[in-house]
């Protein structure tokens, strides 16, 4: 019953931001507002340029600040001025009561929980998973029709398979990891609804139970993977209750960047053909290039924020303890000060400043490597076995304005899928 009143009051707070939303959004046209409705959540972009003209770092209508700035975003997310904790935060907005393991962690927590986790994306495991992913690309690509579902069909259980590998879940359960942890992913930005909530508890239960299993199956018969590890170091560098969410976060952050990029990176190229065609001419060559710029023009998290942890004097303003800064990072990567003709998508650009896409300072996005390397293959193996490929229907996107990317991309090939004989570590 307890539980029960929880989520009911998580989902109460979640309608009245809404009704918040619509009307600073529709009404007084507050920026930050827009980006939580259809139309900020459609272009952004429009949005952030509109807040170019309050400067480098600005008032957010409830006390904090907001930038989109690519030097300042930079800045806060370096500084160790900042965390990620409030200290002076008092109301809990929903989904906050979902550990996300070192990802919502200051040092040193932060520091000995990423120290465990960083090994398994290590440039030798990097090396070690090539052929892995090239052999699921060609698997899903052998099964893709002349009419699919990018995203279901691809997209999605590239990632999927790779992540579960990694952690070591068993084939058999591979299946309900990903659909448990598909649904704890779709909290990132909050609970949305009072059944969303239901299902959010029960998939947390679940996976719990998931993990558990696994946990003891690891202390039994350890194996060469990441579950391994970390029973291996339970009690010592991890304490029992930080391990489910360490395990919870990395399976839901190994698909979610992954198939989000993968996404835009194919939606922006089909909607640019000459630069599809480009990359079908040197996929080796543009593969990497065009991924690189997608991050940079449509990245998969638009937003992060930093919390004060005492004042902090920025851009000629004070920031005090306790307030947040939040960084637009899709607006950082489209900065006209750092890079020229921002707004125009182009895979050959010289790339004379660091995207933002995968943050930066101590929570520089552990996976990133892992992101590269699947995002990278995919795209080379499309644009050698389906240069034919265009759009084949209307794109629908997430509902979220933190985690930007396709929920379903129709596409349509002109021709079989091109078997090609030489692999791509060659």
């Amino acid at each position: 019953m307890a539980d029960l009143r929880r989520t009911a009051a998580f989902a109460a707070a979640l309608y009245r931001r809404r009704l918040e939303f619509a009307y600073h959004g529709y009404v007084r046209r507050d920026p930050m507002s827009l980006l939580h409705l259809r139309a900020g959540r459609e272009n952004p972009y429009a949005v952030y340029d509109g807040m170019r003209q309050a400067g480098p770092l600005a008032p957010t209508r409830l006390g904090n600040w907001v930038t989109v700035s690519h030097s300042v975003c930079g800045t806060v997310l370096r500084d160790r001025r900042f965390g990620v904790n409030a200290t002076e935060l008092t109301v809990t907005a929903p989904g906050d009561e979902f550990d996300m393991s070192f990802l919502d962690r200051d040092p040193p927590d932060h520091t000995r929980l990423r120290r465990l986790a960083q090994p398994a994306f290590s440039p030798r495991q990097m090396a070690g998973y090539r052929p892995r992913v090239e052999a699921r690309v060609d698997e899903l690509l052998d099964r893709a029709g002349d009419d699919f579902d990018l995203v279901s069909a691809f997209a999605a259980p590239l990632p999927i398979a790779v992540i579960t590998d990694l952690l070591g879940v068993p084939d058999a359960d591979a299946d309900r990891f990903t659909r448990y942890g598909a649904v704890i992913g779709s909290a990132l930005e909050g609970i949305h609804s009072l059944r969303h909530a239901a299902r959010l508890k029960a998939a947390n239960d679940e996976l719990r139970a998931l993990f558990e299993s696994l946990f003891a199956l690891r202390r039994r018969e350890p194996a060469d993977d990441v579950i391994s590890r970390i029973v291996a170091a339970e009690g010592d560098q991890i304490q029992p209750g930080e391990m489910l969410p360490m395990c919870s976060l990395l399976l839901v952050a190994g698909f979610e960047t992954t198939v989000n990029l993968i996404g835009n990176a194919v939606h922006a190229l089909l909607g640019h053909p000459r630069q599809w065609a480009d990359l079908c001419a040197d996929p080796a060559g543009l593969a990497g290039p065009a991924i690189e710029e997608t991050l940079r023009w449509d990245p998969p998290v638009q937003r992060t924020a930093r919390c004060a942890q005492q004042d902090v004097e920025l851009e000629g303003r004070t920031v005090a303890k306790g307030k947040f800064v939040v960084t637009l990072l899709g607006a950082a990567n489209r900065d006209p000060e750092v890079w020229r003709e921002p707004d125009r998508f182009d895979i050959h650009r010289e790339q004379t400043a660091d995207h933002l896409a995968f943050s930066s300072g101590i929570h520089y996005c552990v996976g990133a490597p892992l992101a590269r390397l699947e995002a990278t293959i995919a795209l080379r193996r499309l644009a050698e076995r389906l240069p034919g490929l265009r759009r084949n229907g209307p794109l629908r996107r997430r509902a979220s304005s933190v985690v930007r990317g396709p929920l379903h991309l129709p596409v349509r090939t002109s021709a079989p899928a091109r078997r090609v004989d030489h692999g791509l570590s060659a």
